[in-house]
């Protein structure tokens, strides 16, 4: 199921691993908040400009999963990623994890980014490169 109400930010494939099962033989859930990351990077990474420097970083401010279906190996997954809020300092990105055809959903998301000051691990505003890719 493709969303189709918001602005869709990247939408990426990634491959189910035989190391990302649990002994229950199904993708393990801490696993999911590596694809979101993977899917996240893939799109921090297509953008036309500077979203990380020495004096500007994101980090994970909270995530929240809500699991759909077991995920089994082998196979592929499709996330999606799209905007829900664009704040001063923070960002929430709404991810779905879904089969390649897009049939099957695994997972909704939703992950609030910071971005701060490393070296004073203070927040500081979004760059301009976020705010013009979210607008």
């Amino acid at each position: 199921m493709s969303i189709d109400t918001r602005r869709l930010l990247s939408r990426c494939t990634i491959s189910v691993r035989w190391r990302d099962l649990d002994t229950y033989n199904h993708v393990n859930n801490s696993v999911f908040l590596s694809y979101l990351e993977e899917a996240r990077l893939i799109w921090l990474r297509s953008l036309q400009g500077e979203w990380k420097s020495k004096t500007s970083a994101p980090v994970i401010a909270s995530s929240q999963l809500d699991f759909r279906k077991q995920l089994e190996w082998p196979g592929e997954v499709a996330v999606e990623t799209w905007v829900e809020r664009i704040g001063n300092r923070s960002l929430t990105l709404g991810s779905r994890i879904e089969s390649n055809g897009g049939e099957t959903v695994y997972c909704d998301a939703r992950v609030v980014l910071v971005w701060i000051n490393p070296s004073s691990a203070t927040s500081i505003p979004l760059p301009a490169v976020i705010r013009e890719a979210c607008a």
